[in-house]
């Protein structure tokens, strides 16, 4: 437990320095914002789209959900934990675009988290960068 609030913490640093880098979070759709957030009808779910340079700023990677024997595996490094323990992951629909995808994690081998619950397979999920989609997100900034 004190892994993951230590991790959450170190979350919110890094997000409030990457928000802050990008010269803001959600916009009004202008495009001269470096992230606009709007929410998806008939869901709790935002969609995060960047702008070119934001994206490049900070340096976002993705990698495809994969199928290892019966269950679907990401990359460690996609996994992100909410305060309550409870996991998700960003996938991208399209270049620059995120969305939260809540996983259900059973074990992790080798630098990969297998899932009983998660993005279909050929997903792609973000693997560098989930701190700062957090931040733009939710408005994260320092103070």
């Amino acid at each position: 437990m004190m892994r993951v609030r230590q991790t959450i913490g170190a979350t919110l640093v890094i997000a409030a320095v990457a928000v802050t880098a990008c010269g803001g979070s959600s916009g009004d759709g202008g495009g001269d914002e470096p992230a606009t957030v709007t929410p998806i009808k008939g869901t709790d779910l935002n969609q995060v789209a960047l702008s070119a340079e934001a994206a490049k700023r900070l340096g976002i990677e993705t990698a495809a959900v994969q199928q290892r024997g019966a269950r679907t595996t990401v990359p460690y490094g996609a996994v992100v934990y909410n305060a309550d323990g409870s996991t998700f992951t960003y996938t991208s629909p399209k270049p620059r675009v995120f969305v939260r995808a809540p996983i259900i994690v059973v074990r992790i081998e080798g630098g990969r988290a297998v899932l009983s619950k998660g993005p279909a397979v050929g997903t792609a999920v973000v693997t560098v960068g989930s701190q700062e989609l957090y931040g733009s997100e939710y408005e994260v900034e320092e103070d």
